[in-house]
C-alpha cells in the first residue's frame, strides 16, 4: 500500500495514524479492539479484490477514508465468523508457546523474582554474630521461595525448612560460605535448595513432615485426563459442525434452489472458523498427550528414587552424604518436573477455555433447530468416510509425463512429508471454497519442491494439468477470506504479512520486511603459516614519527654513573659453568710380562783376606723361557 510522496518514516506514521483512527472509531461505538487485530483487518481489507484497492498504487485521501470506513464496518460486525476466526488466530499466535518456550520463560521469571534475594545474600558481608544470623534467615527464605513448597508465612513450613537446612548446612559453616566468590555462593544456594527440597519430600513420604506440600502426582493424574477429555469433546463438536457445513456447501453447488436458499448464510466463513478451531485444539491435544507421557515417566522415576533412598537410609543413625545427597537432588529435580507439568496444564486449560469463546458464534448463527432443518434431505459425510471412499484408488502415473507422484509403498518417510494447505485438498480450496480432507493414498503430487494431496482422483487429475493455475486460485481465495492465510499456512505467499507473533509493532503488518536468516560458517584455523609482517606500517605519519625518532637517537648518548652510597644496593649476579666429568675409553686392554730379575752378590762382607773378592751370580731367566 503506497501513500503519496512520503518517505518511509512518514509512511509508518500515516499507517499508525490510520490504525489509531480505526481503533478510536470502534471504541466510540462501544467495541474495543487491539492494534494488532486492527492492523490485520487493514491488510485483509486491502488484499480483498472486491474492495478495489491496488497495493501498487498511491492511495488518495478518499481511498484512506474509504479504507477506514470498511475496516470499522468489518470490526463492528460481531456476527461475522470471519472476524471471530481472525480474532482467534491473533489470540493463539500472540499467546501460545510450546513446552520448551513456556518452561524457559517461567524459569526466567522465577530467576528474576529471586534475583534481589540472591543479590542480598551474595553481596552481604556480616561481621558480627547478629548479622550472621540475619544472613542465615535470608538463606532460609531463598530456599523456601525457590522450591515453591509451602508459604513463607506458614510457621510450620519455615520451621521444617530451617531444620532441613541445618542438617546439611549448619550455621557454623557460615564463615566458609561468606569467604566464597559470588558465583560459587549462587551455585551453593541452588544446591542447598535442592537438598532441602529432597529432604522435605523424603520426610513427607515417611510421614515425618511435608507441611504445605501438595500431592502433585495425584493432582496431575486426575487433571490431565480431565483436560484431555475437554479438548476431545471440543474436537468432536468441531468435526460434527465441519461435516455438516461441508455437506450444506456441496448441496448449494449441486442445486441452484439450495444455493438461493442458503446464500444468505455465511457457511464458508463458519466452516473456516470451525476448521481453524479444530487445528488449534489438535495442537493443544498433542501437548496434553505429551504432558501425560512425561508425568507417567516421572511417576515411575520418582517412586524408584524414593525407594532407593529408603533402602539407603533405613534406620541408620548416620549415612554417607555421597550416597544420599545425589538421591535428594534427584527427588528435587523430579518434583520440579511435576511443578512444570502443573504450569503447562494450567496454560493449556486457559488456552482451551479462551478458544472455546471464539467458537460460541456457531451456536448463535446456527442453532441446532435451524441447522437440523437445513440438513433435511442432505447426506452428511465424515472426513473418515470420504477417505474410505477413495482408499482403493490412486492416480495412474503413466497418464502424466512431467509430473512426479509419491505413494506410500514407494516413498521413504512418506508420513513425514510436509503437505501444503495443512493436508486439505489443493483443488477444492480455490475451485469450491471447501476444506476437504486430502487422501495421501491417492497420490501426493510433488510440484516445485512442494507436496499436494487431493480428496479424489478426479481432483488430482484436474489439478495436475495446470498446478500453477490452481495454486493462484487458492491465493485469490485467501485474499477474499483472509483467515485462510493462517488456516492454510499461506504466509509464504504473503510475505509482506508478518506473523502475529512478530506484530509487536503494528506497522510491520503493512510493510514488507527484509528477509533475514541466521547463518554460520566454520573454517580451519591457520590453514597456511602466518605471513603477517609485524614491522609493516601503512600510516605515512607513523613512518615519519619513527624516522624522526631514529634520527634523534643518532645524536643521543647514554650516560651512567655509580656513587659510593649506591653501588652496594645494586643487584649483582654471576653465572658459572659447573665442572663436568671427562673420561676416555680405549678400544681394548693390553699388557706385557718380563722375567723378574734375580741377581745375587757374594763376598760383600769381606773375609780374612785384606782384599775383598765379590762374586756376582745372575739367575734371571731368559725372556723366551717365561
Amino acid at each position: 500500500m503506497c501513500l503519496p510522496s512520503m518517505s518511509c518514516g512518514r509512511t509508518e506514521g500515516v499507517i499508525k495514524k490510520i490504525i489509531r483512527e480505526i481503533g478510536q472509531e470502534c471504541t466510540a461505538q462501544g467495541q474495543t479492539v487491539s492494534e494488532t487485530l486492527v492492523a490485520f483487518v487493514v491488510k485483509a481489507v486491502v488484499l480483498d479484490p472486491r474492495n478495489d484497492f491496488n497495493v501498487d498504487q498511491i492511495l488518495t485521501k478518499k481511498d484512506v477514508e474509504n479504507l477506514i470506513q470498511l475496516c470499522v464496518t468489518r470490526l463492528l460486525d460481531t456476527t461475522n465468523p470471519s472476524l471471530t476466526t481472525i480474532q482467534m488466530q491473533v489470540y493463539f499466535d500472540m499467546n501460545y508457546a510450546n513446552r520448551a518456550e513456556l518452561l524457559s520463560e517461567q524459569h526466567r521469571v522465577l530467576e528474576r523474582r529471586l534475583a534481589p534475594v540472591v543479590r542480598d545474600i551474595t553481596e552481604s558481608r556480616p561481621r558480627v554474630q547478629e548479622e550472621m544470623e540475619k544472613l542465615y534467615r535470608k538463606i532460609i527464605s531463598y530456599v523456601l521461595l525457590s522450591s515453591g513448597l509451602g508459604s513463607p508465612t506458614d510457621i510450620e513450613v519455615v520451621r521444617e525448612v530451617t531444620a532441613a537446612l541445618q542438617s546439611v548446612f549448619p550455621q557454623a559453616e557460615m564463615s566458609t560460605f561468606i569467604s566464597l566468590s559470588k558465583k560459587k555462593k549462587e551455585q551453593q544456594l541452588k544446591n542447598l535448595a535442592m537438598l532441602v527440597t529432597g529432604i522435605r519430600l523424603y520426610n513427607k513420604e515417611c510421614r515425618k513432615g511435608g507441611s504445605g506440600i501438595d500431592d502433585l502426582p495425584a493432582i496431575l493424574n486426575e487433571a490431565i485426563p480431565s483436560a484431555t477429555q475437554t479438548v476431545d469433546e471440543g474436537l468432536s463438536t468441531c468435526h460434527t459442525l465441519a461435516h455438516r457445513y461441508t455437506a450444506l456447501l456441496e448441496s448449494m453447488q449441486e442445486d441452484q434452489h439450495r444455493y438461493t436458499q442458503l446464500s444468505s448464510f455465511k457457511l464458508k466463513e463458519a466452516l473456516f472458523n470451525v476448521r481453524q478451531y479444530e487445528a488449534f485444539l489438535c495442537i493443544l491435544l498433542s501437548d496434553a498427550i505429551t504432558s501425560a507421557q512425561e508425568v507417567e515417566k516421572m511417576n515411575v522415576q520418582f517412586a524408584a528414587t524414593m525407594q532407593q533412598l529408603k533402602n539407603t537410609v533405613q534406620n541408620k543413625v548416620s549415612v554417607d552424604t555421597k550416597e544420599v545427597f545425589p538421591l535428594f537432588v534427584a527427588l528435587s529435580n523430579l518434583w520440579s518436573g511435576f511443578q512444570d507439568e502443573i504450569l503447562l496444564l494450567s496454560f493449556l486449560t486457559n488456552m482451551t477455555n479462551t478458544l472455546q469463546q471464539f467458537s460460541e458464534i456457531q451456536s448463535q448463527l446456527f442453532p441446532e433447530e435451524v441447522l437440523a432443518s437445513l440438513l433435511e434431505g442432505v447426506t452428511v459425510k465424515t472426513d473418515e468416510e470420504r477417505i474410505r471412499e477413495t482408499m482403493g484408488t490412486r492416480v495412474n502415473v503413466s497418464d502424466f509425463k512431467n509430473r512426479e507422484w509419491l505413494f506410500p509403498d514407494t516413498t521413504d518417510n512418506f508420513d513425514q512429508l510436509l503437505i501444503q494447505y495443512h493436508g486439505f485438498c489443493a483443488h477444492a480450496i480455490g475451485v469450491k471454497g471447501l476444506t476437504l480432507p486430502g487422501n495421501p493414498a491417492i497420490g501426493i503430487l510433488k510440484h516445485r519442491e512442494k507436496y499436494y494431496v487431493f480428496s479424489s482422483p478426479e481432483a488430482a487429475y484436474i489439478f495436475a494439468q495446470d498446478p500453477d493455475k490452481f495454486i493462484q486460485l487458492n491465493i485469490e481465495k485467501a485474499k477474499e477470506h483472509a483467515e485462510l492465510i493462517q488456516l492454510l499456512d499461506l504466509r509464504h505467499q504473503f510475505e509482506y504479512l508478518a506473523p502475529y507473533t512478530q506484530a509487536r509493532n503494528t506497522e510491520k503488518w503493512l510493510m514488507k520486511p527484509t528477509t533475514k536468516c541466521d547463518g554460520s560458517t566454520q573454517t580451519d584455523t591457520h590453514i597456511l603459516p602466518p605471513t603477517i609482517v609485524t614491522s609493516y606500517e601503512w600510516n605515512e605519519w607513523e613512518l615519519r614519527r619513527k624516522a624522526i625518532k631514529l634520527a634523534n637517537l643518532r645524536r643521543k648518548l647514554t650516560h651512567a654513573m655509580q656513587t659510593d652510597l649506591s653501588h652496594m644496593r645494586r643487584e649483582n649476579s654471576t653465572q658459572v659453568y659447573l665442572p663436568k666429568d671427562v673420561s676416555t675409553q680405549t678400544k681394548r686392554d693390553s699388557s706385557s710380562n718380563v722375567p723378574r730379575p734375580q741377581i745375587f752378590l757374594e763376598g760383600l762382607r769381606g773375609g780374612s783376606s785384606p782384599t775383598t773378592h765379590m762374586v756376582k751370580v745372575d739367575l734371571t731367566r731368559a725372556v723366551d723361557e717365561t
